[in-house]
């Protein structure tokens, strides 16, 4: 392929040594963002883990306090009680570069510090399990919030790592050997011509001896 589109000349020799040095350089470079983005990865996936065991474990006992509230209470009760909620949450996101992926960055603030806050209703008429249930939740929250922060930047870089592996394969598989076979071909083709050349040369010089052998001899004679 090389021999129909390339030039063999030493210039486009010296451009593409250029090129495939350019080519193994960012190679070696998209191979070391690929490791360190696989070894942040499969950091965020052990969180991941421990995150998700633990908002489950606290989900299950603020549905287990629900349940309860509810056959004690009556649901419509309970739902009358968390009717209006005394409490606001805001969400705050900002972004942090990890190897050039911008991930998120969740953050919450209540609107009343007050960790009695949480309970919108009177305790006279309600469970101690509803309390319960309302505390579980609230305990769980951040937990949920950074679960949520986790999981976002584990698809944003297995994205990444996957364009990054598709770049090195181009590099590795494709780009880099075109470059070294045509510049094995311009190589070839250059030291053909150089013989050619030397070998014309010899004939030029033969011509050139005989001819001054042959002018001689009448001289001599």
């Amino acid at each position: 392929m090389a021999s129909k589109t390339i030039n063999p000349t030493r210039m486009e020799l010296t451009r593409l040594k250029g090129r495939l040095k350019t080519a193994t350089r960012g190679h070696k470079l998209l191979k070391d963002k690929r490791d360190e983005l696989m070894k942040q990865f499969l950091e965020i996936v052990r969180r991941n883990r421990e995150l998700r065991a633990k908002v489950e474990k606290g989900l299950e006992q603020a549905n287990a306090a629900f349940t309860v509230a509810a056959a004690l209470m009556g649901p419509e009760m309970v739902e009358q009680a968390l009717l209006y909620p005394k409490q606001s949450v805001e969400l705050d996101m900002k972004f942090k570069n990890v190897m050039s992926v911008n991930v998120p960055v969740y953050s919450f603030h209540t609107r009343n510090e007050d960790p009695t806050e949480i309970y919108p209703y009177g305790f006279a008429q309600t469970s101690g399990e509803l309390d319960a249930a309302l505390e579980a939740l609230s305990n769980v929250f951040h937990d949920m919030l950074e679960l949520a922060e986790v999981e976002k930047t584990m698809q944003l870089l297995a994205e990444d790592i996957e364009k990054t592996r598709r770049r090195v394969n181009a590099l590795e598989y494709v780009m880099i050997p075109n470059f070294q076979e045509t510049i094995r071909y311009i190589s070839m083709k250059l030291d053909e011509n150089e013989r050619g050349n030397i070998t014309r040369l010899m004939k030029v010089k033969d011509m050139v001896l005989q001819e001054a052998h042959e002018f001689q001899q009448p001289a001599n004679s």
